[in-house]
């Protein structure tokens, strides 16, 4: 048993910004802020962790200049927050100082000596009013800095955030000359408060309305079964099949690896369901508009889905997923709280709360698999199916609760389609998602082979349909997953 790795000592950093300030949070900040309120303030649920390679040969000083030019590059990363008697704010510190700290990796390797100190360093939760959103600590090996060692909140960062601050470090390292950020999370809150950015929120907030009046009042209207103990489980596929299926396919229909999967997502949830339209949301990054493409900060919220199945193919109904995706993609941007209102007001007007409790998340940094093994001749039904021999399923873990029915998301693996669901087992029983994930694998590789009639998916993918009651008059059974949508603690984004 190798041995972990051996603390050596710590060192204070100071910083200085180009600004400081205080303004209201960024709708992506309220979206996350108001995930952890329903969590203890000891618990570390979203916390990141997270590790950065050093580059090249740097000692030590080089790599704590570079945590230093980070943090006063990036104002999330000098961010703190807090609720006031006028409303909750971001309050940028333009001067402070951090502590690095600093540990040998021992017999274990840089890399996995790193990740466990970030898993370590994520242990603790974040005071929001009072601590930078970041820890970090070096890692050494034969004298020298390898990697760095990271958690971070996640009301400082999301995925797309990482990415940004992934490419600055490695300039920064270098010690580059690199321009100014043009854009920060204040900027990005001024920006939504008024003019273009306050009139989109209002669109998308519409969009959401005229969702929410005709979407089913639940995907899951059916009796609940006796739940697993902790009840929520997270079952994965590593199936290089769906990968190469979904490129041939996204390429056939003219439509994205991610439309795809969301519809293929979609159609399995309306085979096994027996529901005709499927409301999902879609975790969106919120990411086209280039100044926010560039902005370390959270950005990512939800947008609705809704696909209305047609007779027809799977075809059909991804060329149909494909146009409701960007519809929703476009109308994800708006005031958390005001939408959770109009949730509350359609919900009074509907009998009871409309339940979106089904999900789908793409993590992926591009819309492809770059280093998918080589099917010869390319696109070829036969040479995709085959791959199917090395798909493998398996649990990742088990939780008490989770805001959520059905969560899929892919990982980021670029030689492997990564998929995951997360599944309430008083309606999603273990079995059931192990069927969903290889059923979706099943249709992929199928559909690439010749068109699947929709009436065809639940037997082709060995989805068995659930018996739904009768509704009663004046709507729904009483027994839905999650009415109100939301448990205690919600996906990580």
């Amino acid at each position: 048993m190798t041995a972990g790795p051996a603390r050596l000592g710590a060192t204070s950093v100071e910083f200085t910004g180009s600004r400081g300030g205080e303004s209201p949070l960024s709708w992506g900040q309220l979206a996350i802020w108001r995930l952890t309120r329903w969590l203890d303030d000891d618990d570390p649920y979203f916390n990141m962790p997270w590790v950065l390679p050093v580059y090249g040969r740097r000692d030590l000083d080089a790599v704590l200049r570079a945590l230093r030019a980070l943090v006063e590059r990036h104002e999330t990363l000098r961010t703190t927050y807090e609720e006031t008697p006028g409303g909750l704010v971001q309050r940028v510190a333009r001067q402070g100082r951090f502590t690095v700290e600093t540990y040998d990796a021992g017999e274990a390797r840089p890399l996995a000596a790193a990740r466990e100190l970030s898993v370590r360093l994520a242990a603790t939760a974040f005071d929001y009013a009072a601590d930078l959103p970041f820890r970090c600590a070096v890692v050494t090996a034969d004298g020298r800095p390898r990697t760095v060692a990271l958690t971070l909140s996640h009301l400082a960062v999301d995925g797309g955030a990482l990415e940004v601050l992934a490419r600055d470090w490695r300039d920064l390292l270098a010690g580059g000359e690199m321009a100014a950020p043009g854009w920060q999370p204040m900027d990005q809150a001024a920006f939504e408060r008024e003019g273009a950015g306050a009139a989109r929120g209002e669109r998308a907030l519409r969009h959401w309305r005229a969702v929410l009046e005709r979407a089913p009042l639940s995907m899951f209207d059916f009796p609940r079964t006796t739940p697993e103990e902790p009840r929520f489980v997270k079952v994965g596929m590593e199936s290089a099949a769906t990968a190469a299926a979904a490129e041939a396919l996204a390429a056939r229909w003219s439509v994205s690896t991610a439309s795809v999967l969301t519809a293929a997502s979609a159609v399995l949830l309306s085979a096994l369901t027996g529901h005709r339209e499927v409301v999902m949301q879609l975790i969106v990054a919120n990411r086209h508009d280039p100044r926010v493409a560039a902005m370390a900060g959270s950005a990512v919220q939800d947008g609705i889905f809704l696909l209305g199945l047609p007779d027809g193919t799977f075809a059909d109904a991804a060329r149909a997923g494909h146009r409701q995706a960007l519809t929703a993609y476009r109308n994800a941007h708006y005031d958390p709280y005001r939408m959770m209102a109009l949730r509350e007001e359609i919900g009074r007007e509907r009998g009871r709360p409309v339940d979106l409790s089904a999900y789908f998340n793409d993590t992926r940094a591009v819309g492809h698999w770059p280093h998918l093994p080589a099917v010869e001749p390319p696109g070829d039904p036969a040479a995709i199916a085959a791959l199917t021999g090395r798909t493998r399923t398996f649990h990742v873990g088990s939780w008490p609760e989770v805001d959520a029915t059905a969560l899929f998301a892919t990982g980021t693996a670029t030689d492997t389609c990564e998929l995951y669901l997360m599944a309430d087992t008083a309606y999603l029983p273990r079995p059931t998602a192990y069927a969903l994930l290889r059923g979706l694998e099943t249709l992929l590789v199928a559909s690439v082979a010749g068109d699947v009639p929709l009436d065809e998916v639940a037997g082709l993918c060995g989805i068995v349909p659930v018996e739904r009651p009768v509704t009663r008059p004046g709507g729904g059974d009483g027994s839905s997953a999650g009415a109100s949508g939301v448990r205690p603690a919600a996906p990580r984004l």
